[in-house]
């Protein structure tokens, strides 16, 4: 019996917490590229996480067990984690980090279109399904209404290869969740797709002549930061998540993301708060309350 929750508080709170983190890596992201390209900076920041992962299950005294039961869907996964980033990193190169926002956050639907067919438990009803096109509509207008003074620096094909990494993104969540790995330990989950996304990554960037570093404090500053709080922290956080509550509520906060990404920017990297931020932020919030509807309500509420 599937006895994951809906979203509650606790799950509420840590969701904003890990869409500021997200938010802010893909800032660094971008600002650091100047130092070291975003692909090299995935692979360094993957090779630190599954180091300090490796430590606490040490201290832990978890076996690491690569080669046990949950070898298959590991592969799968690691590659899946590998591909997607692969394939960000090369758009964000391309295209503008505001369009490379907008495509990678389609993943959750493709998560909820294949988990609502796959899962009993993970079916939305109309209005969710509704608060769902809302909250995506809210975040390409977000990005996409710029007006006269928008971004004319975004291509078809960065837009598309976002894309390509969203549908790798989605494919990673709907694997754990159909396999051995959702009842895994997240440690052991998150392991294989460090790993993957390091032995990928890593001879990627020098093949494709992007392995060049400058030593600046930006540029370690950015590895350092996803190395530590994105790829070890957050993400052992998320995989908590998956394992207590329905994957397709989660991923409709990850919405939020894609907004704090733009308020940052206002603030860290200067760029105009555009009318089209404003409303979307509305469409999300409410399309976060439409799906998540029945979490919120009180219980005497629930009852009637």
């Amino acid at each position: 019996m599937d006895t994951r929750k809906p979203i509650d508080a606790q799950a509420a709170g840590l969701m904003f917490v890990l869409c500021l983190t997200w938010a802010l890596q893909q800032v660094l992201l971008k600002a650091a590229a100047v130092d070291i390209s975003p692909m090299m900076q995935v692979a360094l920041r993957s090779g630190i996480s599954a180091v300090l992962v490796w430590l606490m299950m040490r201290w832990r005294g978890e076996p690491l067990d690569l080669a046990g039961r949950d070898w298959k869907p590991g592969l799968v996964v690691g590659l899946l984690f590998a591909l997607e980033f692969l394939f960000v990193a090369e758009g964000i190169r391309h295209t503008t980090a505001s369009h490379a926002a907008v495509f990678l956050y389609t993943a959750p639907i493709f998560v909820a279109l294949a988990l609502h067919w796959r899962l009993p438990s993970e079916r939305l009803n109309r209005m969710q399904w509704t608060g769902i096109l809302l909250a995506f509509a809210g975040v390409a207008l977000a990005f996409l209404w710029r007006g006269s003074h928008g971004s004319g620096g975004a291509t078809l094909l960065g837009d598309f290869l976002v894309l390509v990494g969203a549908a790798g993104w989605a494919g990673t969540t709907v694997a754990v969740r159909l396999s051995s790995l959702a009842n895994a330990p997240a440690t052991r989950t998150l392991q294989y797709q460090l790993i993957g996304a390091f032995v990928v990554l890593l001879p990627a960037a020098w093949l494709m002549g992007l392995g060049e570093i400058r030593h600046t404090t930006l540029a370690w500053g950015s590895v350092l930061f996803q190395g530590i709080l994105v790829s070890f922290a957050s993400y052992l956080v998320w995989f908590w998540l998956l394992r207590k509550y329905l994957a397709s509520r989660l991923g409709v906060f990850s919405f939020m993301t894609p907004l704090f990404g733009v308020a940052l920017g206002v603030w860290l990297l200067g760029e105009p708060l555009e009318p089209g931020f404003v409303v979307g932020a509305v469409l999300v919030l409410l399309g976060i309350l439409l799906v998540n509807g029945q979490a919120w309500l009180p219980r005497s509420r629930k009852a009637a």
